[in-house]
C-alpha cells in the first residue's frame, strides 16, 4: 500500500484551472449520473493519473473483496464479531438477512395499518425518543420530507435535557400522542430517562394506560417487554445493523407513519439503487468511491483537517448534522484492523450548514482564510416550496457561484481585496428531494463512508470512543467508583453540593 501512497503524494500538484484548460473532457470524465443525483467532482483536483494511482490504492487495500463482504454478510465488523447489514434492510445482501429484514418491515406495516385504522385511537402525534442514530436519522427523514404529507405530528428528542422533550409535547394532546422509545440495547441511560418522563406525562395528560400508547423499537425486544411495552407492540431489527445506519429499519418507524409506507418504500428503493451502483460499478466510475478517493487525497495529502458540507435547499438543513455522527464516529479510528496505528490521518471533522445563510457567516474564512476546506455543495433541481420561483433561482445561482469562485479566485493589488483561488468543492445536485433521492443521496454517504475505512484499513462500525465518557457519567452518579481530578471534583462540589454523597 505504501507504493500507491509514494505515487499519490509525489504527484505534480496542478491548479484546478488549468485541470480544465488542458482536458476538454474533464467534465465527461469527473461527472457521475446516478438515482437521479449528478455527482460533480471536477472543481477537486483529481486528475486521472491520481484516479490511476488512487485505484491502484484501492486494490492493494482489496476494496472490492471488503465491499463484497459487507453485501454478502460476512463478519465485517471484526470488533464485535458480527457482519453489517444495514443494506438487507434494502433488500440488498445476504438472501437470509434480506428476508428477515422484508418480515420486520411487513410487520411495522402491519403495526401503522392499526395505528391508521384507530387501535390505539385517534392518534395525530408520535413523538420519537433515541439518541444518536436512532433519533438524527427520522429527525432528518421527517424534516426533509415532512413536508409532502403531514399526516401525523411527528417530534423527535435525544437530549436528555428535559428542556427539549418539554418543547417536543408543547403542542401535544397526551390523549392523542404515541411514543416510540428507540434504542437499540434499550439500556441507553439519556433515552430511557425520556421515556420514564414521556410515560409520567401522558399519565398526568389523563391517559389511563400510558404503557399502551407505546411502541418499542429495539434489538433488544426481551429488554422492552421487560420494561413494560406489550409484545405485540414491539418492533424489532436485527443487531448486525448499527445505529446511524438503521433508518431503514424499524428506527424509520416515526417516518414511515408520518410519511405513508408508500414513501418509506421508495426511499428503501432509492437506496437501493445506490446499493447496485456501489457494488457494480467499476471504481473509476462509482460514485461513493471517487468521493472517498477525494476525500483521501485532501485529509491525507494536502493536510486538510475539515470537510465542509453546505445544502442549498432548507428541506436538508439536517444533513450536516447527519453526516457528522455518521462520518465521524463511524472513521474516527486511530487503529487499524489489526490494532496498529492508523499512521495516517483518519476522518476530517465534517462541519457545515445552509446555503445563502452560511455566505454570511463563514464563508469568508472559506475564501481567504489560511485553512484548505474541501467544501461540498448540495442542491435540488426542483423547489420544495409555491412561491415565486426566483425564490429558487436565487438560490441556485448562490449555490453555483459560490463553488466558480472558490476555484477561479480574483487578483486584486490591494491584498484585502485578493482572493486565491483554486480551493476544491465537491456539488452534489439531487433533481429533488423526495424519498428515492433522498434514499440514494444517504445510501452514497454510508457507501462513501465505507470505502474511505477500506481505504484506510479500519472498522467503520464500532464507536468505542463514546464509551468512557459514558462509564465516568455512571460513576459521577454513584454507579462504580471512580477517582476524578481536582477539576472536575471542584465542579461537582459547585454544581450539585452534597446531592452526590
Amino acid at each position: 500500500m505504501n507504493d500507491a501512497w509514494a505515487r499519490i503524494e509525489s504527484m505534480e500538484r496542478l491548479p484546478l484551472a488549468r485541470l480544465f484548460s488542458a482536458d476538454s473532457e474533464r467534465l465527461s470524465k469527473m461527472v457521475i449520473e446516478e438515482s437521479g443525483i449528478r455527482f460533480d467532482f471536477s472543481k477537486t483536483h483529481l486528475t486521472p493519473e491520481l484516479l490511476g494511482a488512487f485505484t491502484e490504492l484501492a486494490d492493494e487495500a482489496d476494496l472490492e473483496g471488503a465491499r463484497e463482504g459487507l453485501f454478502s454478510g460476512r463478519e465485517v465488523n471484526i470488533t464485535e464479531a458480527r457482519a453489517a447489514e444495514h443494506s438487507a434492510e434494502r433488500g440488498q445482501g445476504a438472501p437470509e438477512s434480506v428476508a428477515r429484514a422484508q418480515n420486520l418491515h411487513a410487520r411495522m406495516r402491519a403495526l401503522i395499518d392499526a395505528i391508521e385504522a384507530g387501535a390505539f385511537g385517534q392518534i395525530r402525534h408520535v413523538l420519537h425518543i433515541g439518541i444518536g442514530g436512532s433519533a438524527l436519522g427520522p429527525d432528518f427523514l421527517v424534516d426533509a420530507l415532512g413536508r409532502i404529507a403531514g399526516r401525523f405530528d411527528a417530534a423527535i428528542v435525544s437530549n436528555v435535557d428535559g428542556t427539549a422533550l418539554e418543547e417536543a409535547v408543547a403542542g401535544f394532546d397526551p390523549e392523542a400522542t404515541l411514543v416510540a422509545i428507540a434504542s437499540k440495547t434499550f439500556t441507553t441511560t439519556e433515552t430511557m430517562l425520556n421515556a420514564r418522563s414521556a410515560l409520567a406525562w401522558l399519565g398526568e395528560g389523563g391517559v389511563a394506560d400510558p404503557y399502551g400508547q407505546v411502541i418499542a423499537l429495539t434489538a433488544s425486544p426481551e429488554r422492552a417487554v421487560e420494561f413494560g411495552v406489550d409484545e405485540t407492540r414491539v418492533l424489532p431489527f436485527s443487531e448486525t445493523v448499527g445505529g446511524r445506519y438503521s433508518l431503514w429499519s424499524s428506527i424509520g418507524f416515526p417516518a414511515a407513519l408520518a410519511l405513508g409506507w408508500s414513501a418509506f418504500e421508495e426511499l428503501l428503493e432509492g437506496a437501493a439503487e445506490m446499493d447496485r451502483h456501489f457494488r457494480f460499478a467499476p471504481l473509476e466510475r462509482n460514485a461513493p468511491v471517487l468521493a472517498a478517493f477525494v476525500d483521501r487525497y485532501y485529509a491525507n495529502v494536502r493536510g486538510a483537517e475539515t470537510r465542509a458540507v453546505f445544502a442549498y435547499d432548507e428541506r436538508l438543513r439536517l444533513l450536516s448534522p447527519y453526516l457528522q455522527q455518521l462520518e465521524m464516529e463511524s472513521n474516527g479510528k486511530s487503529v487499524r484492523l489489526d490494532g496498529r496505528p492508523a499512521g495516517r490521518d483518519t476522518a476530517p471533522i465534517t462541519w457545515g450548514g445552509v446555503g445563502t445563510d452560511a455566505q454570511h457567516a463563514v464563508f469568508q474564512l472559506l475564501h481567504q482564510g489560511t485553512h484548505l476546506v474541501p467544501v461540498e455543495f448540495v442542491a435540488s433541481v426542483e423547489p420544495g416550496h409555491r412561491f415565486d420561483p426566483e425564490h429558487h433561482r436565487q438560490l441556485l445561482v448562490n449555490c453555483f457561484a459560490q463553488g466558480a469562485a472558490l476555484m477561479a479566485g480574483r487578483h486584486s493589488d490591494d491584498p484585502h481585496r485578493s482572493y486565491p483561488g483554486d480551493r476544491p468543492s465537491t456539488t452534489i445536485l439531487l433533481d429533488d428531494v423526495e424519498p428515492r433521492t433522498l434514499g440514494a443521496l444517504i445510501a452514497f454517504y454510508e457507501h462513501r463512508t465505507f470505502a474511505n475505512a477500506a481505504l484506510l484499513g479500519i472498522n467503520p462500525f464500532d464507536q468505542f470512543g463514546v464509551e468512557l465518557g459514558k462509564e465516568m457519567a455512571k460513576a459521577m452518579d454513584g454507579d462504580g467508583e471512580l477517582e476524578f481530578d481536582p477539576s472536575t471534583e471542584a465542579l461537582m462540589a459547585r454544581a450539585f453540593g452534597d446531592s452526590l454523597e
